[in-house]
């Protein structure tokens, strides 16, 4: 019996009802937050952070906000490129408009930009939905590229149509421009990251989340049982491009540094967050970091063992890669379709009876 909920009681409807009741996860989530904050910044490289935690920290918060369209409200979306590149050139916007503001408000003010956006392309979803959704978020995700590309307004009239980050700092710490430190980059994501996850998963255990949860199952239903479809569509829509407008607004000032927006926010992107999350499990919040770090980790260990240790060349390895991810994201889904996230739930049913066997 590793996995303990024996003895723990509570006494209180507040208590009961908290993120995490069951004291063995209380302390799990401390000793990972412990190790994230304190342990990885000590022993980071820039080679680590750039290739594996930065980005990873970045898609798993991509990941969180297609999740909770996707995974809890049933609204099939492939615009998130697209809602990452206005996250992107809005943070732009704001930095170079106001020099003087923190990059807390800035992050914060494209993610609000980037969920009014999404709730206006989200209208279709009121009317259309499952194929019909997705072809129309598509069509969002070509357009807002087509305009960030085609309007010279958003990149500033430079030659290049390339955005670029302007050096800002925080309590006397460079975070982004070519001078930032990497463990500054990642507390800075890790804290953004930490942060939605903790709202992702209260409001996904409230009323907006079961009201999300209702027209995922159901949506005539949780009409007649009264939920509003407008409202519980549009604010998914909502909720979900804040999350990923943030994801985009990381991507390029943190991770980047410069971006192309048909290059760095294409279909492809679409692609790889929808991938993350089919991978590591629908409606899951924890799915969404496992998606994440499969996608983020697994090419960068086949590029190290067939580059590095095969010596292969590296637009060989490169095709294998894609080959070798592809099969394997088959395997997992055929093994376990509901995600990485479902092996976890079960490996902890297994964890409360060990060591017995049933």
């Amino acid at each position: 019996m590793f996995y303990r909920e024996s003895g723990d009681f509570k006494k209180t409807y507040q208590k009961d009802s908290q993120t995490f009741p069951i004291k063995f996860d209380r302390w799990r989530y401390y000793f990972v937050m412990l190790i994230a904050f304190v342990v990885v910044p000590m022993f980071l490289t820039d080679y680590i952070a750039n290739a594996v935690m930065i980005p990873f920290l970045v898609w798993a918060i991509a990941a969180l906000g297609l999740n909770i369209l996707v995974g809890y409200t049933g609204q099939l979306s492939l615009g998130t490129g697209g809602f990452m590149a206005v996250g992107a050139y809005a943070t732009y916007k704001l930095m170079t408009a106001f020099p003087g503001m923190d990059m807390v408000s800035v992050i914060l003010l494209s993610g609000l930009i980037t969920a009014a956006v999404g709730a206006l392309f989200g209208l279709p979803s009121l009317r259309i939905k499952g194929f019909y959704l997705a072809v129309a978020t598509l069509a969002a995700q070509f357009f807002l590229v087509w305009l960030l590309n085609k309007v010279p307004w958003f990149y500033n009239y430079s030659a290049s149509g390339q955005i670029s980050a302007p050096q800002r700092e925080m309590f006397g710490v460079i975070i982004t421009g070519p001078h930032a430190t990497p463990v500054a980059g990642y507390l800075f994501c890790l804290g953004f990251a930490v942060g939605l996850a903790w709202i992702a998963r209260n409001l996904t255990r409230g009323r907006l989340g079961r009201s999300w949860m209702a027209i995922r199952d159901m949506d005539i239903a949780a009409e007649i049982i009264g939920v509003n479809p407008l409202t519980a569509k549009l604010s998914a829509f909502a909720v979900s491009s804040f999350f990923v407008g943030i994801s985009g607004s990381l991507f390029f000032s943190v991770y980047l540094g410069a971006a192309e927006v048909t290059e760095a926010f294409g279909i492809s992107v679409s692609f790889s967050v929808l991938f993350m999350i089919i991978i590591g499990g629908l409606g899951s919040i924890f799915g969404s970091f496992i998606g994440a770090a499969f996608m983020v980790l697994m090419p960068v260990l086949l590029k190290n063992v067939l580059v590095g240790a095969m010596g292969w060349p590296t637009d060989l390895a490169a095709h294998f890669e894609y080959i070798i991810v592809g099969g394997l994201i088959l395997i997992f889904l055929i093994i376990e379709p509901h995600g990485l996230a479902q092996m976890a739930r079960v490996l902890k049913e297994k964890l409360r009876l060990w060591p017995f066997p049933h």
